[in-house]
């Protein structure tokens, strides 16, 4: 018998596998079709403060092994989340559920994140610092050690389950902007969230998308994802998340022998609505095949 247990942050998971915010709702379109609780757990959908419709149409560009979108953080609000999705998702799972935040600034981090930490159901805060700081000059919160710091610090502060900052790939040194975030009290680090990417409609001459760019995600990120997690796993002490381009068993066992204790399915999902049952049931075979008997004892083992 293989196990297939892992703890992230003191929380055991029957399994490493997270369906990624963004690609998974708040889960119930899902549960239609599977039992959830097969899963370790989910991210649920990015979540602000206040309702947002999201960008306009066109959100979505296919490219060549995966995807761009900018689907602009349409949510219903945390006040919403809490009062109706989060009841909803209790009649369908019943493992703690992770809460993807979004914030614009940090009162609005601070305060999304306080409302959630107080519901039972939460397990842990991953935290997205991939957004647009509207009062620093609108470059993203993760791309700078310092902002990246402040806001795990201000969210540490009125967080009492484990806060796992989401870094963004787009930086010069993602070890930097990791080693910040430890230092400020993170409990994990999940990485990478997408990569900037632009594609033209050769007949209009412009953009596909309104906004210029989204976000690449899909098969052709994953070796991005992977060293990224691989340098960030060799400098920091904090539990690792490892996200993009998943959608295989031995995906799953090279993010984690890169440094990762979990797992997130992002893309795979939008693609197979199975994708992450089909992983699930897929990881005890190949990890007799490779001769891994526990999961937990491979996170890291390639360094």
């Amino acid at each position: 018998m293989v196990n297939t247990k892992v703890q992230l942050c003191g929380i055991e998971l029957t399994n490493p596998i997270i369906p990624a915010s963004g690609t998974f709702g708040f889960g119930q379109d899902f549960a239609a079709l599977y039992d959830l609780n097969l899963l370790g757990t989910f991210s649920f959908k990015g979540t602000t403060l206040d309702p947002r419709d999201g960008n306009p149409p066109p959100r979505i560009a296919e490219t060549p092994g995966g995807m761009l979108n900018a689907v602009g953080l349409q949510n219903p609000g945390v006040h919403r989340v809490i009062s109706e999705e989060l009841p909803r998702i209790a009649s369908y799972f019943n493992k703690p559920v992770m809460a993807n935040v979004s914030g614009f600034s940090l009162s609005e981090y601070v305060e999304v994140c306080a409302l959630l930490d107080a519901q039972p159901q939460v397990g842990w805060l991953e935290v997205n610092i991939s957004c647009p700081n509207v009062h620093g000059g609108g470059m993203a919160f993760g791309t700078d050690p310092e902002a990246a710091a402040q806001v795990t610090s201000a969210v540490k502060q009125v967080c009492k389950k484990p806060v796992i900052i989401k870094l963004s790939p787009n930086v010069t040194d993602v070890v930097a902007v990791a080693r910040a975030c430890e230092d400020a009290g993170a409990d994990a680090l999940s990485l990478i969230n997408t990569l900037l990417g632009l594609r033209l409609n050769l007949k209009t001459r412009q953009p596909v998308l309104p906004f210029l760019t989204g976000g690449l995600s899909g098969p052709a990120v994953l070796p991005v994802a992977l060293r990224m997690v691989y340098q960030v796993y060799e400098a920091v002490q904090i539990p690792l998340v490892g996200i993009g381009g998943v959608s295989s068993a031995r995906d799953v066992i090279e993010m984690m022998l890169c440094g990762a204790t979990a797992v997130q399915v992002g893309s795979a999902n939008l693609v197979n609505p199975f994708a992450c049952p089909d992983i699930i049931k897929a990881l005890p075979d190949t990890m007799a095949e490779l001769g891994i008997t526990s999961l937990s004892d491979i996170i890291g083992g390639a360094h």
